[in-house]
């Protein structure tokens, strides 16, 4: 099955769409949510689970669900061990440099740090349990990841449906509260010391629901058994209304309008149901212009889809040092801004040069298929030595 170089430029859109969004320059102020209540967080999520689905599907199909989940263990480590980089980095070098006081925009990202003290940060960072702004969108990849080999597994016993209606369930019971009800519950009952808004942005219980999804239409990708353009073409004209009236109410809510009682269903943090009804819309609509979409899968783009977590990383290291550039500024100017946004998209291009088709190389080992043992038939009163064995289709002839 051919890899679509579509879905990684998307992929890698997403990528310069985050970078945007996280560097303190102007193009934050354009890049933040413009095509209504979904963000490149989505987008980013879903196609990596859609690609971890249909990859190690492939390969559970082809060596076995034990290969599996030992490649995808191996594949987590390897991004706990980007984690833990970027942790080291941010202890070893922001710290110091936050420590100062001179630069409020950096102090206020690490106050855990400073009022928890180093031990507890590094401990917690380590459990994946402490994570800052802006480094909390990899340890939740990292958790997901590691839970997938069990739902791939437990989907060849309980089925896709029972795990999506799981997934949906968890879903909507964090629409009422489930991560603060969870933290309450380890924080009375095993000690639990960490502040709920140092836990990371993203309410996993409600994000898990987005990453099952995109594993599961991975899966049907890699049997052969996605209706794409009958989804699109169902939801097109639904979507022709919802878009347009997301967007306008996103721009209406960015010029002042106060949601109130009604902000939970647009919570991005919490996924909420406006999020994924927007989400689907828009994609929909992106699955039915794909044709015309094709010339903007550009070679750049490919490329950092391709390595799309090396180059999550690399961002990662700039919005850090614009952080540190900023000063006591609210945003970067002038040079500043134009010198910084230069060289993180050049060094993300590199890294995805450097790091680039990993996981095509996955794909593209050849599936030899496992050879059928012999059925052989033992007559009746006879022993026979493996020797002496027939197979069937020659014994039915004699």
């Amino acid at each position: 099955m051919r890899r679509l170089s579509e879905l990684d430029a998307i992929r890698g859109l997403m990528l310069v769409w985050i970078t945007c969004t996280h560097l303190p320059t102007v193009l934050s102020t354009y890049s933040n949510q413009p095509f209504g209540f979904v963000s490149a967080a989505e987008g980013f999520i879903f196609l990596s689970a859609l690609f971890t689905g249909r990859i190690y599907f492939r390969i559970a199909e082809r060596d076995g669900y034990g290969a599996m989940s030992r490649t995808l263990f191996t594949r987590t480590v390897r991004l706990y061990l980007y984690h833990a980089l970027l942790m080291a980095f941010v202890f070893l070098v922001a710290v110091p440099i936050a420590a100062s006081g001179t630069r409020p925009g950096l102090h206020n990202l690490l106050d855990f740090y400073f009022n928890a003290g180093h031990r507890r940060a590094i401990i917690d960072a380590a459990l994946l349990i402490y994570r800052p702004p802006l480094l909390d969108i990899l340890p939740m990849y990292i958790i997901f990841l590691a839970l997938t080999p069990i739902a791939l597994n437990a989907s060849r016993r309980i089925g896709w449906n029972v795990l999506l209606g799981g997934g949906f369930t968890i879903w909507l019971l964090a629409q009422f509260g489930l991560r603060q009800i969870s933290w309450e519950f380890l924080h009375r009952h095993f000690g639990l010391q960490i502040p709920l808004n140092e836990m990371g942005s993203f309410d996993l219980w409600a994000w898990q629901f987005l990453w099952l999804v995109g594993v599961w239409v991975g899966v049907c990708w890699a049997k052969d058994q996605l209706p794409l353009d009958d989804f699109a073409k169902q939801l097109t004209l639904p979507a022709l209304v919802i878009v347009p009236v997301l967007l306008g109410m996103r721009f209406a809510v960015g010029h002042g309008l106060e949601l109130g009682i009604y902000e939970m269903p647009f919570d991005k943090w919490h996924l909420g149901v406006v999020r994924l009804i927007d989400f689907t819309a828009v994609s929909a609509l992106l699955i039915r212009a794909g044709d015309y979409l094709k010339p903007l899968a550009i070679r750049p783009l490919v490329l950092l889809g391709q390595s799309s977590l090396q180059v999550f990383c690399t961002h990662l290291f700039f919005c850090f040092a614009g952080l540190t550039l900023l000063g006591n500024a609210s945003m970067l100017s002038g040079w500043k801004q134009f010198g910084l946004v230069t060289v993180t998209f050049s060094a993300m291009l590199l890294t995805a040069k450097f790091f680039a088709k990993a996981e095509q190389k996955i794909e593209a080992k050849p599936q030899v298929p496992k050879p059928k043992p012999p059925i052989h038939t033992i007559l009746s009163g006879e022993s026979r030595t493996p020797e002496d064995t027939v197979p069937l289709r020659e014994a039915r002839r004699a």
